[in-house]
């Protein structure tokens, strides 16, 4: 009879003692001893048995307790019984005179302090007191220095201690690091890794490691040759960015040309470094978000100057030549005349226009900076506008406020950053005013697909349809600068957009025809079957993921992948750089048979535990668990994209087919 599904088996085992085979209930306490062994095996009488604890021999070798005490892996595991004095051991070797002594011992400390148990018996011991010195004292360096960091950064991985009880003298040693250029590049890695995870915990923080390292210092480093170095750089500067204010944000972010070095480099672009780019590209063009969701103040005498600079850039002469004599009223009637023909649908009082949020002053921005910057184009923007028949003209002023709020819609202004998109423009880049700069494109594209399409006023909508699509279909192709999607969007004329948008229309009338749908009818089996292979396929490949926390790092995989035979779930920690482990290295298992249910979304542990209480959108989207055995164990994903993660798979519908086969293999 088979062991109930809360008890799991357990091999111990102990140098120089005969191995035990014990069962282990999940709802009892983890025995802080190893458990006596039967008649038949004999006694280990070791001595100070509570000095000793059981430590997973497979697999990531953590201790196992009550907080770890459950496996994620099928009922049989062995085990090894350990001494709990490696803490005390090691507590003692990083302070030995000994140089290679206290370098082991802070290497073996690096490594153990990955596992939760260890880091809460070492830093109960006052371990982190000893790690603070070895930085502070600055006499160790190169191997030491590198061990005692990543240490540093494992234990405080667990949140056991707060990063505000750091002193400034350490944190300005850390900093040193970064600043220094004769330091080697591992410990700059770490240095950098340890100020990202420093930022987002306080402003005090915040303003002290912004305060000591320099924009113009990251970028060195972003400019470096090392693909870890540039990495760490660039998520410090994310951090610093994520936590400053709109103004910081516009300082830190005025000079973007050096991530065309990073996007244009012969290796090619991480995951992890793509994500970033997304990040301060969406950081970047929320900046816009203020003066979107502003309406104009009728009574604000800054923004009716920039209104009014409109209407004097267009009609200057004009303006000055023909009003000096005239009445106010008479100067108002032709005031309100040349708003009309700037494309303002309420002329005697265009703040009127502006009203609206979005886009808001966002608009006014806009068109103040394509009279400015580009004169020679606005004037004759307008002025062959205001030319032509009644009703055929292309109001400026609309079309602008209109353009606004598309281009908000499309690069996603205002919206919160995903935590796992990777989607940036190249072309973003390298260009400092860049929605402005975009703008100044499309208007003018508003005004040629306008001509193109013969418009009238009532087909407003109709030609704004028009050239969000063609925005919209340049965007697509990920220009590398503004130059190439302004020849690119001015080649796909209306005449192109009408062939484009027959050809997808007759596609979908094939695909709907009768024919072709009883033919579909008549092949859904075998195309079902081949789908489902085809998923089951691509389940044994596998994919790699990323563990994402609550300070949004990213730097951790691990990959998952069902068997040939379609029985287990394998499962296990890699390092980057790996892209398709071998099957044998993922030593993480789950039967497939023990698979309850699938959660998706908010019904996910691991999204219900976010430190944060807006949920994105993004991650909600991505995130699916697999329950096995009983409810409380779950195997926790974030998907890359959406085309990586169906409900319907037979990870999900067919699971308990899968069970079933299983089964009878048995």
């Amino acid at each position: 009879m088979p062991p109930p599904k809360d008890v799991v088996k357990i091999a111990i085992q102990m140098v120089g003692a005969i191995p035990q085979l014990i069962e282990l209930s999940r709802y009892c306490p983890a025995p802080r001893t190893p458990p006596a062994p039967t008649p038949a095996h004999g006694r280990w009488s070791l001595p100070n048995a509570e000095r000793y604890a059981l430590q997973y021999a497979d697999g990531r070798q953590t201790y196992i307790t009550e907080s770890v005490r459950h496996p994620p892996a099928p009922r049989h595991r062995r085990c090894s019984a350990h001494r709990l004095t490696e803490a005390e051991q090691l507590y003692m070797g990083i302070q030995s005179k000994n140089v290679d002594v206290k370098t082991d011992s802070l290497k073996k400390l690096a490594s153990l302090s990955q596992d939760v148990t260890f880091a809460q018996e070492f830093i109960s011991r006052n371990g982190l007191k000893q790690i603070y010195s070895i930085v502070e004292e600055g006499h160790d360096t190169g191997e030491i220095l590198t061990h005692t960091l990543k240490a540093f950064t494992e234990l405080m991985e667990h949140d056991f201690v707060s990063w505000e009880n750091l002193s400034t003298v350490f944190i300005r040693k850390i900093v040193s690091y970064v600043n220094m250029n004769a330091v080697d590049a591992s410990i700059q890695q770490l240095s950098l890794s340890i100020l990202e995870n420093m930022v987002p915990t306080s402003r005090l923080l915040f303003e002290l490691v912004k305060k000591e390292v320099t924009l113009d210092r990251l970028l060195t480093h972003l400019q470096a040759t090392n693909a870890q170095l540039q990495l760490k750089a660039m998520a410090l500067l994310i951090a610093l960015l994520l936590s400053a204010t709109d103004t910081e944000r516009r300082v830190r972010g005025t000079r973007q040309d050096w991530a065309m070095n990073i996007i244009h480099s012969s290796e090619p672009l991480g995951d992890e470094m793509a994500h970033y780019l997304y990040v301060l590209q969406s950081v970047s063009l929320n900046l816009c978000e203020h003066r979107m969701k502003s309406s104009m103040d009728p009574y604000s005498q800054e923004q009716r100057d920039l209104l009014q600079s409109l209407r004097q850039t267009a009609f200057e002469s004009e303006s000055e030549a023909s009003t000096g004599n005239f009445s106010t009223e008479r100067r108002r009637s032709l005031c309100a005349k040349e708003f009309r023909k700037l494309g303002f649908m309420n002329n005697s009082n265009p703040a009127e226009d502006l009203r609206r949020a979005p886009p808001g002053l966002l608009a006014l921005d806009n068109m103040v900076y394509f009279s400015k910057n580009t004169p020679n184009a606005y004037s004759r923007f307008v002025l062959e506008n205001s030319s032509r028949e009644d009703k055929h003209e292309c109001p400026f002023a609309r079309s602008s406020i209109q353009l606004t709020l598309i281009l908000c819609e499309i690069l996603h202004v205002g919206e919160p950053c995903s935590e796992t998109a990777q989607a940036f423009y190249p072309m973003f880049f390298g260009q400092d005013h860049f929605f402005e700069e975009l703008f100044c494109i499309c208007i003018q594209l508003v005004n040629k697909t306008w001509k193109e399409m013969r418009a009238t006023q009532e087909d407003f909508d109709k030609v704004m349809q028009v050239v969000r699509e063609q925005i919209t279909r340049i965007l697509a192709l990920k220009p590398t600068s503004l130059e190439l999607f302004k020849t690119r969007v001015n080649g796909m004329n209306y005449s192109e957009i009408l062939k484009l948008r027959q050809m997808e229309r007759l596609h979908q009338e094939e695909t709907l025809a009768v024919p072709v749908l009883e033919l579909r009818e008549k092949l859904k089996p075998e195309l079902l079957e081949l789908i489902r292979q085809q998923r089951l396929l691509h389940l044994c490949e596998g994919t790699l993921f990323r563990k994402i926390s609550s300070r949004r790092r990213q730097d951790k995989l691990w990959y998952c992948r069902l068997s040939p035979n379609h029985k287990v779930l394998h499962y296990g920690d890699v390092e980057e750089g790996v892209q398709s482990p071998p099957i044998e290295s993922l030593l993480e298992k789950i039967p497939v048979a023990d698979m309850k249910m699938l959660l998706v979304g908010k019904e996910c542990p691991h999204t219900k535990e976010k430190s944060s209480g807006k949920q994105n959108k993004d991650v909600l989207e991505l995130a699916f668990s697999i329950v096995h055995d009983v409810e409380e164990y779950c195997l926790n994903f974030i998907a890359p994209n959406r085309y990586e993660v169906s409900s319907k798979g037979p990870l999900g519908r067919h699971r308990d087919v899968l069970a079933r086969r299983q089964q009878a293999g048995e």
